[in-house]
């Protein structure tokens, strides 16, 4: 069994979703979202969710996480921002010595509905139906278990290759 974490990183809420593989059979563990004051500064702020992520990882100590990874949009500072949340969210479970893959949206999206350009809700429709027990507290951790059962689908074949690269 495999116990993996998915983060949807932010600068204001980060999203964390934690599920079990055994096999193909996956099963939901915990979902959440972190928050960071407005009001603080920038360093300030990347270190609240630092702390918080930290504390969720050493709570439910996954083998593995999974990051969801930047878009661009029209608003560069924006975008920077989140970026910099991204990289805390890259770096406390590398921290900690657990490995971290990257998904594109599309690509988690796909994933977990089958079309790269699907809406949210129907996201969270496919979470809901993956995993039925799942509490899906905000769309943050809702997001973060989409990328957690990416995660899960796209490890087997990354296992796999590896397998038949070594034969």
């Amino acid at each position: 069994m495999i116990r993996i974490i998915g983060i949807d990183p932010g600068l204001r809420n980060t999203g964390w979703g934690v599920i079990e593989q055994e096999g193909s059979r996956l099963s939901y563990v915990a979902d959440g979202s972190l928050h960071s004051d407005a009001e603080a500064a920038l360093p300030e702020r990347l270190l609240q969710i630092h702390r918080q992520l930290l504390a969720v990882l050493q709570e439910f100590s996954p083998d593995e996480a999974a990051v969801e990874e930047t878009f661009v949009n029209k608003d560069a500072r924006a975008t920077l921002k989140l970026g910099q949340a991204r990289g805390v969210a890259l770096l406390a479970p590398a921290s900690l010595g657990i490995a971290v893959a990257e998904y594109a949206p599309n690509a988690i999206k796909k994933a977990v509905v089958g079309a790269g350009h699907a809406e949210k809700d129907q996201v969270k429709h496919m979470v809901r139906l993956l995993l039925p027990k799942a509490l899906m507290r905000t769309a943050d951790s809702t997001d973060a278990l989409a990328i957690a059962i990416c995660h899960a689908h796209h490890r087997g074949v990354a296992t796999l290759a590896k397998m038949l690269a070594r034969s």
